[in-house]
């Protein structure tokens, strides 16, 4: 028996839960929702400090870049949530916007700020983000650093410092699968969730999209069309797997070519983080905080609270590198928990991290399809101005963190690393990312953007694409928020598009 829908979507992340059930609430038509993971629940996705083991497992794609010429040719780790809830079942859950100009700035017909600011309103609604009540006191010793939030959250608009507000409730996470999938689902039958099946490709007749195959090679049939929710890697890597990229690419790895689009996997970036690390405050394994760690189990289970109920990240600063400007160009996460190092889990001692996180890089990558399979390069620090800002930024935080008065001691890497050579190896040595990929799909009017302001995928009828990927630059912090905002607005898009 052959699937079929008026719509399907293919991912269930945070983007696609929302999108799934905003359609259903326009009734726009049946929805046919595909994951290739299994469904969130599970224990460690709903308890928020679950997500240090949930990366990693089964539940995460695992994907990992290409080296980094920047970076000393290192391979970066980019975990992806493989499952309902995508990466807002896997991630810390922390809730920003953005900044206005980052949606200004974009210049995309639809999607400045003043536009996008209802979306916001309405997903939180149903998030309802809060600040977290229950943070390390350490977090709150940020929260003078800058006069102007003293009673209020962090905002990437100003510089500002303290406990951060997450998509959480009753000490459990609160993700887009919570929030929109499942009121959805037990609210209509015209929903229907299907998990453990990927999606090969897309199967496109006359410049039309009208159904996806499976990788076991059945297809479920799309009456309006599909929609691919499945994220930066996986939304331009499905479009590239089913003909429509770069002709060359497609030609060189034995895909018959659909559609020459040469922006298709173009323009990937991420964040850029690096991260500092203390002993002294903050929790750990140490004979004195045995009994907590003995006890935050049940803490959680009856009372969801303690240990098990932080989201990791707790709060943090936004800062300007420089200390020129009131503009923050850095975010800093702090985690109030000493982190291993070299490939292990657990560490002896107390502590806490903090990285130094560019809000906005210059640098870009691509995401290509060759003979070997899937390219994921992030291009960190390809871009020599990025390095110089994060130097900077290392230098700023280390400033701000000695006048919160912190009880701790660098421990990595360490007091001694001064110079702005020795900090630019270290950052060289070990940057990361925050696992924010965005791009690789990016909207725009001009003619080398894959995708339209109205999300449709240019070229194909009934194919669209709402998730991270349509971002033309990242947003200035965490973009769990924004991914979810898009989502509710590509409902009202497809559903007024396939009247």
């Amino acid at each position: 028996m052959t699937l079929s829908a008026d719509f399907i979507v293919v991912g269930a992340g945070s983007a696609g839960c929302v999108l799934a059930a905003e359609l259903i609430r326009r009734d726009a038509g049946s929805v046919l929702l595909v994951e290739a993971g299994p469904n969130e629940k599970h224990p460690l996705v709903t308890m928020p400090f679950g997500l240090v083991w949930l990366m990693g497992s089964r539940r995460d794609w695992r994907y990992t870049s290409a080296p980094q010429s920047a970076l000393n040719g290192r391979h970066v780790a980019i975990p992806r949530g493989r499952m309902v809830g995508g990466s807002g079942s896997i991630n810390s859950m922390v809730w920003f916007r953005g900044r206005a100009d980052d949606f200004d700035g974009w210049g995309v017909r639809g999607w400045s700020w003043a536009s996008v600011v209802p979306a916001f309103e309405a997903v939180e609604a149903r998030i309802q983000p809060q600040v977290f009540k229950d943070a390390h006191p350490l977090i709150a010793k940020l929260s003078p650093l800058f006069g102007a939030n003293r009673n209020a959250p962090p905002s990437p608009e100003r510089e500002s410092a303290g406990v951060f507000r997450f998509n959480m409730s009753g000490g459990r996470r609160n993700s887009a699968a919570d929030a929109f999938l499942r009121p959805a689902l037990s609210e209509s039958r015209h929903l229907t969730v299907i998990t453990g099946r990927e999606v090969r490709r897309i199967v496109i007749e006359k410049d039309c999209a009208n159904a996806v195959e499976f990788a076991d090679g059945t297809k479920a049939r799309a009456q309006k069309g599909v929609v691919l929710s499945a994220g930066s890697i996986g939304s331009p890597a499905l479009l590239l797997k089913s003909g429509i990229g770069p002709r060359q690419d497609l030609h060189r790895s034995g895909v018959p070519l659909v559609l020459d689009a040469p922006g298709v996997g173009a323009n990937l970036h991420d964040h850029p983080a690096v991260g500092l690390q203390f002993d002294g405050e903050g929790y750990g394994l140490t004979f004195g905080q045995a009994p907590a760690w003995l006890g935050a189990p049940f803490q959680y289970a009856f009372g969801k609270r303690g240990r098990f109920a932080s989201p990791t990240v707790e709060g943090g600063l936004f800062f300007n590198a420089r200390g020129t400007d009131r503009t923050p160009d850095i975010q800093s996460h702090v985690i109030p928990f000493k982190l291993a190092r070299r490939g292990r889990r657990y560490a002896y001692g107390s502590g806490f991290f903090a990285d130094v996180c560019l809000c906005r890089p210059r640098s870009r990558g691509r995401l290509s399809l060759t003979p070997e399979g899937l390219r994921i390069d992030l291009g960190l620090l390809s871009d020599p101005a990025d390095l110089e800002d994060m130097v900077a930024g290392v230098a700023r935080l280390r400033a701000l963190l000695a006048d919160a008065g912190l009880d701790a001691v660098e421990r990595f890497p360490g007091a001694h690393v001064t110079s702005d050579e020795a900090i630019a190896d270290h950052i060289r040595g070990h940057c990361s990312t925050a696992y924010h990929p965005v791009g690789t799909l990016r909207m725009g009017m001009d003619e080398a953007a894959p995708v339209s302001e109205k999300l449709a995928v240019k070229g194909i009828d009934g194919l669209w694409v709402a998730d991270a990927s349509i971002m033309p630059r990242v947003t200035s912090a965490n973009t769990n928020a924004p991914s979810m905002m898009i989502g509710y607005r590509a409902a009202a898009l497809i559903a007024e598009a396939a009247i």
